[in-house]
């Protein structure tokens, strides 16, 4: 795959071939993935697994490494793949626009179609697939970008202000609402402690609804950010000539300067600041990550880790499946139920995410010696032919 395509739905397709190439947007695609598996992985190592969050629990675990994990990846990550999305929805506009193709045209087929790996996704494997989130997004502001400018900064800001009345609402809701229920608790911790791979999937379908309450809640901020990706991208953000670093230099300002500041302040908060800080802050400290990745890809030699990364990046969708695919069978009863056995050691959850990152920087590689695309990435490609 191209490295000017996006990790889906963009990437069902490769950019024209008289498309510039941006590494700088495989390397971020990488970094994204692993970043977003620093998060999920705690849910999998949790007594609760992915149902930790809907009982009360923290996203990330206690302790030391937990609240490292924390405050360098939750939310963080989640808002970056966003913006990545919406990088790839402007990539795919500019190529129709260039070469005289109608718009959305057939861009509504790779939505629907990621919708549907989402939906797979989502029943058979992960709760908190994003999948299904970033297509009805993708729809969505795909039909925005035919309008002007101006009514694209509108409908931006507009999200923007209506997600963050959501997230003072849900504040206000957890600060003043009841304590959690921990009468279910032991039940959920048998499921995927002993439970087999069939009763997680009766159970994620039983409370959809509830599992699929992060897009729904959240959708003000996916319209935001793949805007903003659109911006960045269409302001040149991720060059390599100096207008790209004049922009990355004022995000890694404002996201380590202001966000990083006040995401150390939100978490040594109540935890009834639980959205302010994955929901809010977060995405302030993901234009800081965008900018400090775009210096290092600058001024660090490129070597075998960042070459690894760049092949994540251009197999993210793969990747993205196949973290979750690993984890799932480390960590629940019908895979090798190592949770259970090891999820109170402080130690776990970061060697699994090591662990797993290894997988994924080395069977990227490995496999694009190969193929030209992730096997995710070929089946959308051979669906949507």
């Amino acid at each position: 795959m191209d490295t000017t395509t996006a990790t889906a739905p963009a990437a069902a397709g490769a950019a024209p071939a008289a498309a510039k190439r941006l590494p700088l947007l495989d390397v971020l695609r990488g970094v994204a993935i692993l970043g977003t598996l620093g998060t999920n992985v705690w849910l999998f190592a949790g007594a609760h697994g992915e149902a930790g969050p809907l009982l009360g629990y923290g996203i990330t675990g206690e302790g030391p490494l937990g609240a490292v994990f924390e405050l360098l990846a939750n939310g963080k990550f989640l808002s970056m793949l966003t913006v990545l999305f919406g990088v790839g929805l402007a990539i795919q506009f500019a190529s129709a626009e260039k070469k005289g193709r109608r718009w959305p045209g057939r861009y509504h087929w790779r939505a629907l179609f990621l919708f549907a790996e989402g939906t797979v996704h989502f029943v058979l494997l992960f709760a908190w697939d994003v999948l299904m989130g970033y297509a009805v997004t993708a729809i969505t502001v795909a039909w925005l970008l035919k309008r002007s400018a101006r009514a694209q900064r509108a409908v931006m800001w507009t999200a923007l202000g209506l997600h963050l009345t959501v997230v003072a609402l849900l504040t206000a809701a957890q600060v003043t609402g009841p304590g959690n229920d921990p009468s279910r608790d032991a039940e959920v911790a048998a499921l995927y402690a002993d439970g087999s791979w069939l009763d997680q999937v009766r159970f994620r379908l039983d409370h959809a609804l509830v599992f699929r309450i992060e897009p729904i809640i959240t959708f003000p901020l996916l319209v935001f950010l793949f805007l903003l990706g659109v911006r960045l991208f269409r302001a040149g953000a991720f060059g390599a000539d100096d207008a790209g670093r004049r922009i990355r230099a004022r995000l890694t300002a404002w996201g380590l300067g202001v966000g990083l500041p006040l995401n150390i302040a939100v978490m040594f908060a109540p935890d009834d600041f639980v959205y302010l800080e994955r929901y809010a802050v977060a995405p302030v400290v993901m234009l800081g990550y965008i900018g400090l990745t775009g210096f290092l890809v600058e001024h660090v030699r490129r070597g075998p880790v960042t070459a690894a990364i760049e092949s994540l990046g251009r197999t993210a969708l793969s990747g993205y499946i196949l973290q979750n695919l690993l984890a799932s069978i480390a960590c629940y009863g019908w895979g090798l139920g190592l949770a259970a056995r090891f999820g109170t050691e402080a130690w776990f959850a970061p060697a699994l995410w090591l662990g797993i990152s290894v997988v994924l920087l080395a069977g990227s590689r490995l496999w694009l010696r190969r193929f030209a695309n992730g096997p995710a990435e070929a089946l959308q490609k051979a669906v949507l032919r």
